[in-house]
């Protein structure tokens, strides 16, 4: 698989799908608890029409770097030159909690190559007045539900053990001293929703009634935070919506890509 060696850190990603110039690109990103595995249920699905690009962030599965360079500010030029590597010079961005911090930073940045971008489970950095709200309960509903419970719905949780356990090994694969590293520079980085009014990128958000992160109206704000983007609101599901309901999440992205292309 390829590794892109940048000067303070190690990427891995790897490039999946048809090679045909003109079909929609899209890169997966991932969040805190996940690696480019997460997506096992999307890979295979997209692929067959898409060229799809998948990686870890550094410090998470196979990436690495240096202690001082685990930064989630710079994440978004990890994806710009994961893509470069890729030879992919836009894409569709699906991003996943801590993945909306990387995918909505380089869409604002580098609105030109991002043909689409999908906020799932995530403000992306938003700070609306619920976000802020759902941010400071965080712990406490840590405290209750654990990771697996804060990570995907109970419903899921008590009806699909195996997929449960899945995802606790894929999680399992990231260097354990990366999230208390990662998490507090990723609650500091904020984006005002000023800045979202006027953009011009293709948006979607998807929010679970039982994401133990983020709540409907904190990301249904977030929707209304950005220009012409459409909130997709998916009962008893958590915050991994793309893990619990894959067929659901899948047929969201085909048909938003649809009127898109």
């Amino acid at each position: 698989m390829p590794v892109l060696e940048l000067r303070d850190a190690s990427l891995h990603y790897e490039v999946h799908g048809t090679s045909d110039p003109r079909a929609l690109a899209i890169a997966f990103v991932h969040g805190s608890g996940g690696n480019a595995l997460s997506w096992w249920q999307q890979v295979p699905h997209f692929a067959a029409r898409h060229r799809v690009v998948v990686f870890d962030h550094r410090g998470f599965g196979r990436s690495r770097c240096a202690p001082g360079a685990l930064d989630p500010a710079r994440f978004a030029s990890d994806l710009a030159a994961i893509l470069d590597a890729a030879g992919v010079e836009r894409a569709a961005l699906v991003c996943q909690s801590m993945g909306g911090w990387t995918g909505l930073p380089f869409a604002l940045e580098h609105p030109e190559r991002a043909a689409a971008l999908v906020l799932a489970g995530t403000p992306g950095g938003v700070a609306t007045p619920r976000i802020g709200v759902d941010a400071v309960g965080v712990p406490q509903r840590v405290a209750e539900r654990g990771f697996l419970g804060m990570a995907l719905g109970r419903r899921f949780l008590a009806q699909d053990p195996a997929r449960s356990f899945l995802y606790q090994q894929i999680a399992a694969l990231n260097p354990p001293e990366t999230l208390p590293a990662i998490l507090p520079k990723l609650g500091a980085l904020r984006i005002d929703p000023s800045r979202v009014a006027a953009f011009a990128v293709p948006t979607r958000v998807v929010a679970g009634t039982d994401d133990g992160f983020f709540s409907v109206e904190g990301l249904r704000e977030v929707a209304d935070a950005i220009r012409g983007a459409r909130l997709d609101v998916l009962p008893d599901v958590g915050h991994s919506a793309y893990f619990e309901e894959p067929e659901t999440f899948n047929a969201i992205l085909d048909a938003f890509f649809e009127e898109i292309a």
